[in-house]
């Protein structure tokens, strides 16, 4: 079994999701095996949060070029999890 540090890999932090921490809405990198299940237990065991809804997003890396040769970007999953209200996650207030 993984552990919770191994499900969550890092907070994501932008504009668009600064802004949805007004709704009690975080976003989060999470491993791409991860299931909404364990994604949510996985966030109420490390912050200690009571989490309401988790949607998933897979991301597919864009393409990039320099001169001839192409690549691309590696894919990603990211969660945005939904707590109860009046629940917040410190980590975001540090980072804000």
């Amino acid at each position: 079994m993984t552990s919770a540090r191994d499900i969550i890999i890092r907070p994501l932090v932008s504009e668009k999701t600064t802004g949805a921490m007004a709704d009690n809405k975080y976003t989060f990198l999470v491993d791409a095996r991860a299931d909404k299940t364990s994604i949510k237990m996985a966030i109420e065991e490390i912050f200690g949060v009571n989490v309401t809804g988790v949607n998933t997003i897979r991301q597919l890396g864009k393409m990039r070029r320099m001169g001839a040769f192409r690549g691309r970007r590696p894919s990603f999953k990211k969660a945005v999890v939904t707590l109860r209200e009046g629940q917040k996650i410190k980590v975001f207030e540090e980072m804000g």
